[in-house]
């Protein structure tokens, strides 16, 4: 029943062909995880970690980088920095890779925080919805025709909300397969980062949790890449708030 079928996403039970690809892992512990994930399995298909920030930053937040990048690529793993996850089809690293990538992790994405703003607030929120547009739109290129996605987030998330996430999806041919709870998923147990300069003195769950969120709340939405086949409209994106808007706000 669906209970059994189900297991299939919560047990990571993906092709040992595919290639894998994982997009804004700041620390490389998810990718760690899959890797060995993978190993364990007898895989073979090639995974890809990235990361947005560049090498020299992540050295400055994270000690342990250099050491994990070094286990990663005993694991035969491929890492690139310095990658926006939206515009890889203009990145030189992603060349001759369309059509390639039968799973994709993007985990607890954000565009990013902006001093002085609230990710709700209207003025830099439109951010965060062009962010999961822009991604889907991007992936096109280089998924394959039945290739599952995997965004985790808090269904409270108030910058990256979970509707941004379907429907950017949705708008790009990625039919929702399936929302799990993330607790459940078993790549679960990895060390979760901020993404931030925060992480230099801190990590959630060491004393902490996130502010505004808990674990029983965050879910892995899964969708499954479904080409038509027919041509899509230019991607349309949440416009930024005019200058006069921007001006006027008292915050930040």
């Amino acid at each position: 029943g669906l209970h059994v079928m189900s297991r299939f996403n919560r047990l990571e039970l993906i092709d040992p062909m595919v290639v894998a690809a994982i997009f804004g892992d700041a620390n490389l512990s998810f990718a760690l995880k899959l890797a060995k994930h993978r190993e364990a399995f007898g895989h073979v298909g090639r995974i890809i970690a990235t990361t947005f920030e560049t090498l020299d930053c992540l050295r400055e937040r994270y000690k342990e980088i250099d050491e994990t990048i070094k286990t990663l690529e005993g694991l035969y793993t491929e890492v690139y920095h310095g990658v926006d996850c939206t515009r890889i089809a203009v990145d030189s690293r992603f060349q001759g890779m369309e059509g390639n990538l039968g799973a994709v992790y993007y985990n607890f994405p954000h565009a990013g925080a902006v001093s002085g703003f609230f990710d709700g607030h209207p003025c830099v929120n439109w951010r965060h919805e062009n962010l999961m547009r822009l991604f889907f739109r991007a992936l096109r290129s280089f998924m394959k025709p039945g290739g599952l996605v995997k965004v985790s987030s808090s269904k409270g998330a108030v910058g990256v909300r979970f509707l941004y996430i379907m429907e950017a999806a949705t708008e790009n041919e990625f039919v929702h397969v399936e929302t799990m709870p993330f607790m459940e998923w078993h790549l679960h147990r990895y060390g979760r980062s901020y993404g931030d300069k925060r992480d230099v003195h801190r990590r959630p769950g060491e004393g902490e949790n996130y502010n505004v969120q808990r674990k029983d709340a965050d879910m892995v939405y899964t969708f499954k890449y479904a080409p038509s086949g027919a041509p899509l409209q230019p991607q349309n994106i949440r416009m930024p708030p005019k200058f006069s808007v921007l001006k006027a706000c008292p915050d930040g």
